[in-house]
């Protein structure tokens, strides 16, 4: 079973790099505006996701100007906010992509898109918006079910291409 998660995982990291190059670049763009700008980057990771903001943060290799968000108030004009979800239709997510939108703070957001989405997404309502297309479990079981669902790996992996993305633009600048 291992070495079928091993590829599915790998054939999906591969569709993110392919797919999201360029939203990648464009995130990335947005985030090191803070960190040429005097401002932090604050992230927020919905349930599980809290382990991007924790990656981020308190990590061996934590990202310049990174903090974790834990209100609107200490946001200014030059901060941005990156928000990850397992799903872009995460409520919390949404409702915090509306009031940053209202606020003029530039945000990414990072989460899987459904194909067919019947309520509001957080990848219309956020500046950039990388998808992890992870929508289902990778291992199909005798049962019919399917298991392993690596939305963590996934997020993670879309947020080290805006790091290392990012650490290269930051370096230019300089």
């Amino acid at each position: 079973m291992l070495k079928i998660f091993t590829t599915q995982l790998m054939g999906l990291l591969k569709r993110i790099d392919e797919k999201e190059e360029f939203t990648i670049e464009d995130g990335a763009r947005i985030l090191a505006q803070a960190a040429v700008g005097d401002g932090s980057i604050f992230i927020y990771g919905a349930g599980e996701m809290e382990a991007v903001t924790l990656e981020a943060t308190v990590s061996e290799e934590p990202l310049p100007y990174a903090k974790p968000f834990t209100s609107f108030d200490e946001l200014t004009s030059v901060d941005r906010v990156l928000l990850v979800s397992r799903f872009s239709t995460n409520e919390t997510v949404i409702e915090m992509a509306k009031q940053l939108q209202e606020k003029g703070i530039s945000t990414v957001s990072i989460g899987a898109v459904p194909k067919e989405i019947e309520r509001e997404s957080v990848h219309t309502l956020t500046d950039v918006h990388i998808d992890t297309k992870l929508l289902k479990a990778l291992i199909p079981g005798e049962d019919g079910m399917r298991f392993g669902f690596p939305a963590v790996i996934t997020a993670l992996y879309a947020y080290y291409g805006l790091a290392f993305t990012m650490k290269e633009m930051v370096e230019e600048y300089e």
